[in-house]
């Protein structure tokens, strides 16, 4: 527990934050939910100069916010590279969130997909790593999988912290809270599902067994909720009817991974579940259980007890990951 004087300290900590892809369909509304935070004092809005609305528009209605919190936006020419641009926008930073990058359009494989958002994050990180190489660096770049380990051993390649990169899969987990509500009964709000593995298909490895409160399910409410939580984004693409994806949902899940990562370099204590190197298997990089601290990630906890049918998922995420690991290690090895 806290002592009243470190909540004082907790409470007046402020921070700069900025989130980059800021005027996109999640950067909007995670600018919302991140000016809204009191501790943050300042929030740089970066996009680039063709985006639909501009950075500097999203930075002039949040400014109007009755909120202490100094907006400001900033565009970037992609013809030069970010680092030539992003001093002023960095500087000072405490946490870069990131949902940038192109969303899978018909047609395109997942590497194509790959290439470019890798390109897109390898940009940012690069400025990053020179303007707030302390920074936690938080991505929502697809495909997380393959772009976290190759921006983390970049990172590691240019000499920085390779801890300090963060995959969000936190909507896995607000999903899967909801739906396990749904189907059980309780307040989704209290219910917790740690989501294990990585942030695709069938990486997405919910330890329904360990839903805290405990929650009986029957082998077909696991299995259908298993499948179910790895569809969930697939459910928003068709309900948007190929207009969109899920933005909202994962704007809040953003945030919430935004604020517990503040909520540990303001000298709490608190975990959420994400993607980062780890040595919890025999893999590089896995998603559990984190707990944030005054350096960012500050130790990943372990997976704990399996029941025999997630022993088995988890084999089968594995060998999935693995791959998609193994190509974004190998990307940062020729870049």
């Amino acid at each position: 527990s806290l002592n009243p004087c470190s909540v004082s300290v907790l409470s007046t900590m402020s921070f700069k934050v900025c989130v980059c892809g800021g005027a996109g369909g999640i950067g909007q509304p995670l600018c919302l939910l991140m000016a809204m935070d009191p501790r943050v004092a300042e929030l740089s809005i970066q996009d680039v100069a063709q985006a639909m609305v501009p950075a500097a528009g999203v930075s002039a209605d949040l400014s109007h916010l009755d909120t202490a919190c100094k907006v400001k936006g900033y565009a970037i020419d992609t013809a030069k590279p970010p680092k030539e641009q992003l001093e002023e926008c960095l500087k000072g930073c405490h946490l870069v969130l990131v949902p940038a990058g192109m969303p899978r359009k018909p047609g395109m494989t997942r590497d194509d997909l790959f290439n470019i958002n890798a390109g897109i994050a390898k940009g940012i990180a690069e400025a990053c790593a020179e303007f707030c190489p302390n920074a936690v660096l938080a991505l929502i770049v697809n495909p997380v999988n393959s772009v976290v380990p190759a921006i983390a051993e970049l990172y590691k390649k240019w000499g920085k912290d390779p801890k300090k990169v963060v995959g969000v899969t936190t909507l896995d987990c607000v999903r899967a809270s909801k739906f396990v509500a749904e189907s059980a009964g309780g307040n989704a709000a209290d219910i917790q599902v740690p989501i294990i593995g990585g942030h695709a298909g069938a990486t997405i490895m919910p330890v329904l067994s360990q839903t805290t409160p405990k929650v009986d399910l029957k082998q077909d409410q696991i299995e259908s909720l298993d499948k179910r939580i790895q569809d969930a984004g697939t459910e928003v693409v068709e309900a948007k009817n190929g207009k969109g994806s899920a933005t909202l949902s994962m704007a809040y899940a953003g945030a919430r991974l935004g604020k517990a990562v503040l909520t540990g370099l303001a000298g709490g204590r608190a975990t959420e579940f994400a993607y980062v190197q780890s040595s919890v298997t025999d893999l590089p990089y896995f998603a559990s259980n984190v707990v944030f601290g005054t350096n960012g990630v500050q130790e990943v906890l372990d997976i704990g007890e399996l029941s025999e049918y997630e022993k088995g998922r988890l084999e089968e995420a594995k060998t999935q990951l693995k791959a998609e690991i193994e190509k974004g290690i190998e990307y940062a090895a020729s870049n």
